[in-house]
């Protein structure tokens, strides 16, 4: 199974990916989406990298990068990396055989091409058939309605609200909108 499609492709990370990485983790404008509360040294993301070839049941996450494919019109990042964004597995919980998803396309200029909603749709697809996994999950804060749109589209339901759920750079708490994707294929 490759991880492709007409649009992009998803890839293990590579040692250049370090620097725009680093960027990304480093986006105080970001901390609140993720649960970062300190700066990542070039080292600290050198070494998440080398990590990666641990599979996602030694290391309980995956992280891939989203690619467009060379046919796609050229779309330039300011770290000129070929990677507009990444995707992650993570709270991977094999007993239950679910994992939580988060995703990012960093550059505004990448935004709204269709790169995540595509890259989403690889991610499950991957998830369900070769992992087999029962259900992937995301926390939405209410205010990212970029996000909700996109998980929407990408099959996702749910209406739980988890009430002051994440903590905003001004110090309040914000509500989050709970969905899920299950895999119908499995138990």
């Amino acid at each position: 199974m490759l991880l492709q499609n007409d649009l992009i492709r998803l890839r293990a990370m590579e040692p250049a990916d370090a620097e725009a990485m680093y960027r990304w983790e480093n986006d105080t404008a970001l901390w609140n989406l993720g649960e970062a509360t300190r700066p990542f040294s070039r080292a600290a993301v050198e070494e998440f990298i080398a990590q990666a070839s641990l599979d996602i049941y030694q290391a309980r996450q995956l992280r891939l990068m989203i690619e467009p494919q060379a046919s796609t019109p050229a779309t330039s990042t300011t770290s000129g990396a070929s990677a507009v964004g990444c995707i992650d597995l993570f709270c991977f919980d094999p007993l239950h055989r679910r994992a939580g998803v988060g995703i990012l396309v960093y550059e505004p200029a990448c935004r709204r091409k269709g790169y995540g909603l595509a890259a989403l749709q690889l991610l499950t697809k991957y998830a369900f058939q070769h992992l087999e996994m029962r259900q992937l999950w995301a926390d939405i804060p209410l205010s990212n309605t970029a996000s909700m749109r996109l998980f929407d589209k990408a099959g996702f339901t749910g209406e739980a609200i988890r009430r002051a759920w994440v903590r905003t750079p001004t110090g309040t708490y914000e509500d989050a909108r709970f969905v899920q994707c299950l895999n119908t294929q499995i138990g």
